[in-house]
């Protein structure tokens, strides 16, 4: 699939778009990375941050690593933020040298927590453990899909700006599944899913009202970094995907 992630338009075929007034976008894109680390922090709240971070009764210490990596790239994307947002772009630059080396590390550590949790026999609202595991194990693809895309695309700012937020919105359907959505009658599958399409909806509504179309980046990742979401039970419930799931309990779930 040609996406403006991966390769470059032709000399005279570029796509151009409306011009976006700075401050605006600064104050857009600011505003959503202190709303996605708002939305973890109330998310993992009861469980994580309030229990004590490091010193939280987690069931296993992967988790306490996981926890921990996951929350310092919240950290850092704010901060990336705030560099762009105060014009460091060169401390921006330099920073995000540092920053993505974090992905790879968090990719491992995710597929690592969702296995242990599949051996641990966790289940996620009234899914079984198969279904359940599918959830995280399916979304980490999505992630590092946009992500690397994002790394590729780190020197066209329109292009990789909308793929680090769209990728980490991807993580954030995590803290969404945790919000206590039983209180309307939805499942926590459910409310990752909807969080999710919510947090997509005013990225393409802000592009819409400012470049009066939706940017070519945001066309294909927001669909994948969705579909990965949403898709992911459907996906788990299969014969095909519960063979997988038992191979992987059987293989690497006693050494996790």
């Amino acid at each position: 699939m040609a996406t403006d992630a991966v390769f470059v338009p032709a000399a005279g075929k570029q796509t151009h778009y409306r011009p976006v007034h700075r401050t605006v976008e600064r104050v857009f894109y600011s505003g959503m990375a202190i709303l996605l680390c708002v939305c973890v922090f109330i998310g993992f709240s009861p469980t994580y941050f309030q229990a004590g971070m490091m010193r939280a009764p987690l069931p296993s210490p992967i988790l306490h690593i996981h926890g921990a990596v996951f929350t310092l790239w919240m950290l850092l994307f704010i901060v990336q933020a705030a560099f762009i947002s105060a014009r460091r772009v060169k401390w921006h630059r330099s920073f995000g040298t540092i920053a993505f080396c974090l992905p790879p590390i968090m990719i491992v550590l995710g597929v690592i927590a969702a296995i242990d949790a599949l051996h641990r026999g966790v289940k996620i609202g009234p899914l079984d453990p198969a279904v359940s595991a599918a959830i995280p194990l399916i979304g980490i693809v999505g992630f590092t899909i946009v992500i690397y895309a994002s790394w590729r695309a780190r020197r066209r700012p329109d292009a990789h700006k909308r793929l680090m937020l769209i990728a980490t919105m991807g993580l954030v359907a995590a803290a969404f599944g945790r919000f206590p959505w039983s209180r309307i009658g939805l499942p926590p599958a459910a409310g990752a899913v909807t969080g999710l399409g919510i947090l997509l909806l005013i990225l393409i509504i802000y592009e819409l009202i400012t470049i009066r179309r939706i940017h070519r980046s945001t066309m294909w990742a927001a669909p994948l970094v969705f579909a990965s979401v949403a898709l992911a039970v459907p996906i788990g419930m299969t014969p095909a995907w519960h063979a997988f799931a038992a191979l992987l309990n059987r293989t690497i779930g006693p050494h996790v």
